[in-house]
């Protein structure tokens, strides 16, 4: 494997207590290589979007570890996790999440204005990011005025503006027909190829499953295999 670039050390996951209480992840470990794409398989309900999640900052586990580049990410503030998640992670969800009443361009440029980047400078990144996912024709349009592909293609620049090492996909054409859908995943093959990225997708697509370096296939909280 390439040089590591995070790495997943006996992490659980359990949400309430007693006899409430639900054991999702059950002593995962695994390791990303910086430049190489991972798929997560596995029925729902088996963990991958929590197991997700946490590699992304967006949870914390109940044990275990995860660093990133060497550094333990957990060890972090709440403040210093967000920052983080701005800087070094892209989000990408089976639903866009894209702002109804904002532009393509200004959908795009949300996490840089978020990150402090000045508004003119955002709007430079944003257009190039549009323009390299094949949609510098449509800063202007607003969601409602996109299709379902070209939605998504907007989230993925979104995810893609502050130029991350690692992109977290979960089910990303789960929404999306079977033309639509391979045309998303040819253009996570190039990003990833012209941006050396790091991709760690969630599918049940074992198509796109199969164009990724290496598939781990999660099984009740455990890695089969």
């Amino acid at each position: 494997m390439s040089e590591k670039l995070l790495s997943v050390k006996d992490l659980f996951k359990s949400y309430g207590s007693g006899q409430q209480k639900v054991e999702v992840l059950k002593g995962i470990s695994l390791e990303l290589g910086k430049g190489e794409t991972v798929a997560l398989l596995g029925a729902s309900g088996a963990g991958k979007s929590t197991l997700m999640h946490i590699i992304g900052a967006l949870d914390r586990p109940t044990s275990g570890s995860v660093t990133y580049q060497n550094e333990d990410l957990f060890a972090r503030s709440e403040g210093e996790l967000a920052l983080f998640r701005n800087r070094s992670i892209g989000f990408v969800f089976q639903f866009h999440h894209l702002l109804p009443e904002f532009s393509a361009l200004e959908n795009v440029m949300m996490p840089a204005l978020i990150n402090g980047v000045v508004r003119k400078e955002a709007a430079l990144k944003a257009e190039a990011m549009l323009g390299e996912v094949g949609l510098g024709h449509r800063l202007s349009h607003k969601p409602g005025e996109l299709s379902g592909g070209e939605q998504q293609r907007v989230a993925v620049a979104r995810a893609l503006v502050m130029e991350p090492q690692l992109l977290l996909a979960d089910e990303p054409t789960g929404n999306l027909d079977m033309h639509t859908s391979e045309n998303i995943h040819q253009l996570f093959e190039e990003l990833h190829i012209k941006r050396g990225l790091s991709l760690l997708v969630v599918t049940h697509n074992e198509k796109l499953a199969a164009r990724t370096d290496r598939q781990i296939r999660l099984v009740d909280g455990h890695i089969d295999g």
